[in-house]
């Protein structure tokens, strides 16, 4: 249940976010919904990290998971400071490295009980985090394609799964 939680909150902030990179949604606006997601991201990763029922493979999820938070406080912080986002291009190419053994490790635990879409999940979301990476460290002309994969893995990788799971349909 709590990765449907956390996946409803995700689909939510890029969801937002593409929208807000294709110019409808305002610089001041946008830090509400990044801030919303950062604190529900950053609660998942201390009941994960911290709470009883705290063990390897949820200090692991909380590790990962707080690289979700960090992007969304980043992005409101940028926001309200008004800065370029180059710092937040490069922790973005640092999670986009630091997700390739972990999606390794999904694709190679599909066959032993683990699911093929979350592993598909960590694919895009390393992908987009790559797109950022190029747009804003590398200043590369890629918005509008970054703003639409950020929108559409909003919807296929958070909103969608995130309702399922709470819907208790997977």
């Amino acid at each position: 249940m709590m990765l449907g939680f956390l996946l409803l909150w995700v689909g939510a902030v890029l969801f937002l976010n593409g929208l807000w990179l294709l110019g409808k949604i305002e610089d001041r606006e946008i830090v509400v919904i990044n801030i919303v997601s950062g604190l529900v991201a950053a609660g998942v990763v201390i009941k994960s990290v911290f709470g009883t029922a705290a063990d390897a493979e949820s200090i692991r999820a909380g590790a990962l998971t707080l690289l979700f938070a960090t992007t969304y406080f980043w992005i409101a912080h940028n926001r309200v400071t008004g800065v370029d986002g180059r710092g937040l291009g490069w922790f973005s190419l640092f999670v986009a490295i630091t997700l390739i053994p972990v999606i390794l490790r999904a694709y190679a635990g599909v066959g032993a009980g683990g699911s093929f879409w979350l592993a598909t999940n960590w694919l895009i979301w390393a992908a987009l985090w790559f797109m950022y990476f190029l747009l804003l460290a590398l200043g590369r002309p890629i918005l509008k394609a970054t703003a639409w994969a950020t929108l559409v893995a909003g919807i296929v990788t958070g909103w969608l799964p995130g309702m399922l799971l709470l819907d208790g349909m997977m």
